[in-house]
């Protein structure tokens, strides 16, 4: 019997939705040759991780393995799959592959973080294959929500797997290869030891629709339109993104990008050639001189960001352009879950001018989901007929889920979550052991860990306030004046009706006044308690414990 084994060890992306980092090993225990399968980001929030820019996988074993890493394969563009290439390629420094239009987007990437475009190699989709280590991958086109979708076709000596990636069964997805059912029979029929497959939607229980079935009511409501016209989609959604624009087009209406990312998508699209045929666009400052009644704007911002044309549409004007009452916003696209109240308030702030939003709550007409719904996942079950199931792409009760829902098909499977790595060698998927995983944070231009206490501290702040206290010490240990304080995210007065820097002076020049020499003269004793006093007084007089910072300056 061989003692070599196949293993599927996800970093990021099970247990979650976003943040995919998905690594596969063949050899010996401990001594397997890898690759890894998408590296991506997920996105922060001001309640769990302020000011932090992006979320990224924590890459520590691969880090500590990366001499046995061969390659690296990107299944979409998407910023959950290709995100972190740029924030890993230094220590991970494996050669990249993907298909033209995911290949430019991640190359950008690579560029703007001063590391070179070429690492990234551009392939063909299936049959090619392309040979790392033991395996050989090929692209399998997938229909997404983003051009050139693929699963992956990854061929081992212990058999092959199918990694689907994000996907969807659409025949007819506007932009992009249409689902092939026939094609995946053919890649099915040698025989899959494992489908390793997107769980996002398995409690839909409505089949998929198509792209193409947005078109019509998109348009029907652009020429309702009295007003100017503002539509909202996931830049990355290009499909979408021509929809929109043919049907402002078609209702007559000029079409003006606004915002870096769908302007960059729509370039990287055209350049790859996989978008044809989009209508013309106008530019923002010849959108000027054209009536208000006759322009459409595409804008950035479906998901509430803050710094995203729609939201600084919301809050005035932006390039020039105003929304006004009887105008018409449309969010073509669906609210991911998190980020609801950001998306809320641009809403309100539209109401309140007198825009009228259109929405997911107007009954789904104007989207449709770029993942596969649970009777889609069934069919792709029965199409590909995979020896196991390992669920991947999805929270903990969707895993959980789609586990059951292949059970009931009769295949066996596994919820592999985060650091789970799983031996898929023998005739049933089993856990061979636990790697330690987590999340690290890009905090402005640096890497820190989640648990480093940075993000901990800024959230006490937050919460909290600050105080900082100095006191001068002089060479025989005697407090040289009194201390004092500033504050920082704390209320002026409190209960004594005193300014609360007033009443945490006088708490701590009583203190120091009755000192003894052996606190006074030892910086951590004497800091931590005026650090004591400071946070007692301050709950006394306005109910919070501030975060304290003791400087002691001591003359000698």
């Amino acid at each position: 019997m061989s003692n070599e084994r196949l293993i599927y060890l996800p970093l990021g992306g099970a247990g979650e939705i976003g943040m995919n980092a998905y690594v596969y090993g063949y050899g010996k225990p401990g001594k397997e040759r890898l690759i890894l399968v998408d590296l991506g980001v997920t996105f922060p929030d001001m309640d769990g991780t302020p000011g932090v820019d992006l979320i990224l996988p924590d890459m520590t074993w691969l880090k500590q393995n990366a001499d046995r890493l061969d390659a690296i394969f990107i299944t979409h563009a998407h910023e959950d799959h290709v995100g972190a290439v740029p924030h890993f390629y230094a220590d991970l420094k494996a050669p990249i592959y993907a298909r033209p239009f995911t290949a430019n987007i991640a190359r950008a990437k690579l560029e703007d973080n001063g590391h070179p475009a070429e690492a990234v190699s551009v392939v063909s989709q299936w049959p090619q294959q392309t040979v790392a280590g033991p395996f050989s991958v090929g692209f399998l086109p997938i229909s997404h929500s983003i051009p050139e979708s693929s699963a992956l076709v990854i061929d081992s000596p212990d058999g092959r797997v199918i990694h689907t990636g994000d996907f969807k069964l659409d025949k007819t997805p506007i932009v992009g290869e249409p689902f092939d059912p026939e094609l995946w029979a053919e890649v099915a029929k040698p025989g899959v030891k494992a489908l390793v497959c997107d769980s996002t939607n398995v409690f839909s229980r409505h089949a998929g629709r198509s792209e193409v079935s947005v078109g019509p009511e998109i348009e029907g409501l652009v020429s309702a339109a009295n007003g100017m016209v503002v539509a909202t989609t996931f830049a990355s959604n290009v499909a979408r993104v021509k929809t929109l624009a043919e049907a402002g087009d078609r209702a007559g209406r000029s079409i003006v990008l606004l915002g870096r990312a769908m302007k960059r998508m729509v370039e990287a699209a055209i350049e790859t050639g996989v978008l044809t045929g989009f209508p013309r666009v106008v530019s923002p400052e010849d959108a000027k001189g054209i009536p208000r009644e006759n322009l459409m704007l595409l804008v950035t911002g479906s998901q509430g960001e803050r710094r995203a044309a729609s939201a600084q549409l919301a809050r005035g004007t932006y390039q020039g352009f105003e929304m006004k009452d009887g105008d018409l916003f449309l969010f073509s696209s669906k609210t991911i879950p998190g980020n609801e109240r950001g998306v809320i308030r641009i809403v309100n702030a539209y109401s309140e001018i007198g825009v009228d939003v259109v929405d997911e709550s107007s009954g789904g007409h104007y989207h449709v989901s770029g993942h596969a719904n649970r009777p889609d996942l069934e069919t792709m079950h029965d199409l590909v007929k995979p020896q196991m199931l390992i669920p991947m792409h999805g929270e903990h009760r969707h895993l959980r889920e789609h586990v059951k829902l292949a059970a009931s098909k009769g295949l066996q499977g596994v919820v592999a979550v985060n650091g789970m790595m799983i031996d898929l060698s023998g005739n049933a998927p089993t856990v061979a052991e636990y790697i330690e995983t987590g999340r690290t944070y890009l905090d402005g231009t640096v890497q820190i860990g989640a648990l480093d206490g940075v993000v901990r501290n800024r959230i006490r702040m937050a919460l909290n306030g600050h105080v900082i206290v100095t006191v001068i010490i002089d060479d025989e240990n005697e407090p040289l004046g009194d201390a004092w304080c500033e504050t920082m995210g704390l209320a002026e007065v409190g209960h004594s009706r005193a300014p609360l820097v007033d009443v945490l002076e006088e708490d701590l020049r009583q203190f120091l006044n009755r000192a003894n020499e052996k606190t006074l003269s030892d910086d951590a004793k004497l800091e931590e308690a005026l650090r004591r006093i400071v946070r007692q007084s301050t709950q006394n007089e306005i109910g919070k414990k501030p975060e304290v910072t003791v400087v002691v300056s001591r003359l000698s």
